[in-house]
């Protein structure tokens, strides 16, 4: 299984390829494929619980999911998310949370949605043996603050602020920086300015690896941000199933004697 030491060590390196999972089944298809880290996002809100955002997420939610992940995987590094609201307000509580996601859950770090107030809190949790992923950038749980979800850093002042946040958490110990939604030659800069990996979505290509949200790779998302791709068709296959169980129950093909089994014994009841 990948490390932590391992993937810290892929900045300047190879492209790192990370995708969100959310269950088992899931996370195996991601691991088999190759890919080196799985990140069981709060995005799950929107992606797959029919949420309007990554608010409602709670912590329950995560530990289950990230669990779920955890079994699925053999090879890839797996991120927990930490929600809204589970760190920010009192260090202990945040403390606890992300360290269930580690203990309980089984995750290999935690991913914080980051600014001026995480910075004391990535070198406590580091301290504590908590591996941290910084995120900077467009962060959603802070869309009722922002206003939509629109790009960050974009002007000169915004930008050298998430340089120096950016900055400011690597030397607190975090592994590696999410970089959201932000200009790219911005997040070339923040890139080119840290020995820890970045990790870009919607953030160009100079990055040291790229994160999408899964259902947006499948193709299963009723609507998927610009910078997004859908790599394939997985919803018409699904409907092409189910279309097909449906139409075999209805015409008495399914179940066939194949899926059945008689004991004599048991005639004339």
């Amino acid at each position: 299984m990948t490390t932590i030491t391992e993937f810290r060590d892929r900045s300047g390196g190879d492209p790192i390829t990370m995708l969100t999972a959310y269950d088992a089944p899931t996370a195996r298809v991601v691991d088999e494929a190759g890919v080196d880290s799985v990140l069981v996002g709060d995005s799950m809100g929107n992606a797959v619980m029919g949420y309007d955002s990554t608010l409602p997420v709670t912590m329950e939610d995560v530990l289950s999911r990230t669990g779920a992940v955890v079994r699925g995987v053999d090879d890839a590094l797996v991120v927990a998310d930490m929600p809204f609201l589970s760190y920010g307000a009192d260090e202990a509580d945040a403390i606890e949370n992300a360290g269930r996601l580690i203990s309980e859950a089984g995750a290999q770090g935690v991913k914080l949605e980051s600014g001026p107030h995480t910075v004391d809190l990535t070198e406590r949790l580091v301290d504590l043996g908590i591996p941290v992923m910084a995120h900077l950038g467009f962060t959603p749980q802070h869309v009722n603050q922002f206003g939509g979800y629109g790009r960050r850093g974009t002007t000169r002042d915004a930008a050298r602020e998430l340089l120096d946040l950016a900055t400011a958490h690597e030397e607190a110990g975090a592994f590696s920086l999410v970089v959201e939604h932000v200009p790219a030659n911005v997040a070339a800069q923040i890139t080119e300015a840290l020995s820890i990996p970045t990790i870009g979505i919607g953030a160009g290509g100079e990055t040291d690896g790229q994160v999408l949200v899964i259902t947006d790779v499948f193709g299963l998302s009723d609507r998927s941000p610009s910078f997004a791709e859908q790599f394939g068709d997985v919803a018409g296959e699904m409907t092409r199933a189910v279309s097909a169980y449906r139409d075999a129950v209805e015409s008495g093909s399914f179940p066939a004697a194949e899926h059945s089994h008689v004991d004599e014994e048991l005639d004339d009841l």
